[in-house]
């Protein structure tokens, strides 16, 4: 269905993108389910290009999360840390490409991100990647992984502003053999570089009657996946996955 829609658009290379890559910027996080995408897709197609590489615009994504044995990283997202930082890898499966990525927010609400390429995920991190973290991060933790995630992408470019716009669908989290499958669930997320709300994208989701969330793949899928921790900040954003998937 989602494919079907995304010939409405004109592609955009992936060096075209690179023009605007926003590696450091504010991100606007919404959830819808794919009934009401197709929905904004409709209203937004002549406003944005979408990334298409070789004949291809619904990307594979897979993703590895590490955290310490007390799961410091997410701790210091639920309790409202306002420096804090994400450690991950991800492959873009369809390439067979890999990064090793730090991902910061501070607390005026910009995203900066970090990467370096890598042969393939790591189990245990190696004394390259170790020195990366160390260098783009404060984690002094030893880490090692406790949480993948599997998704497919498209991603739009704004024809006339800085402005990319990722969707993401089949969410899949798993850890320790245990899964959590969001099939339904779609996740808008909005980047740019100062947060302005007057483009395309923001209309349409305002004519939907979709608002923005605080909205993190990784909390979510360990206050899924691990019973014992603490999870009561992540409690509403939760019980709206759940409505909005059945």
């Amino acid at each position: 269905m989602i494919s079907n829609n995304l010939t409405k658009f004109s592609p955009i290379s992936l060096k075209e993108m690179d023009n605007v890559s926003l590696l450091k910027r504010v991100d606007t996080k919404f959830l819808t389910t794919e009934k009401k995408l197709v929905e904004i897709l409709t209203l937004i197609s002549s406003e944005y290009n979408v990334l298409d590489i070789e004949n291809k615009r619904l990307m594979k994504y897979s993703t590895l999360y590490f955290d310490s044995n007390d799961k410091i990283l997410y701790k210091h997202h639920h309790n409202k840390k306002g420096n804090r930082h994400k450690i991950r890898m991800r492959k873009y499966v369809d390439s067979n490409i890999c990064f090793l990525e730090v991902k910061k927010k501070n607390n005026t609400g910009f995203t900066n991100k970090f990467r370096c390429p890598i042969d393939n995920f790591e189990t245990k991190l190696s004394p390259s990647s170790l020195k990366f973290i160390k260098k783009y991060s404060d984690s002094s933790q030893i880490l090692h992984p406790v949480l993948s995630n599997t998704f497919s992408r498209f991603t739009l470019v704004n024809k006339n502003v800085p402005e990319r716009v990722t969707i993401d669908t089949r969410i899949v989290f798993k850890s320790n053999n245990v899964s959590k499958i969001l099939d339904k669930i779609v996740v808008i997320e909005v980047k740019q570089e100062k947060g302005k709300e007057n483009t395309a994208i923001y209309k349409a989701l305002k004519t939907c009657k979709i608002s923005n969330v605080s909205f993190s793949k990784y909390c979510i899928g360990i206050s899924n996946l691990i019973p014992s921790i603490k999870s009561n900040q992540f409690k509403e954003i939760n019980l709206k996955l759940n409505k909005l998937h059945n």
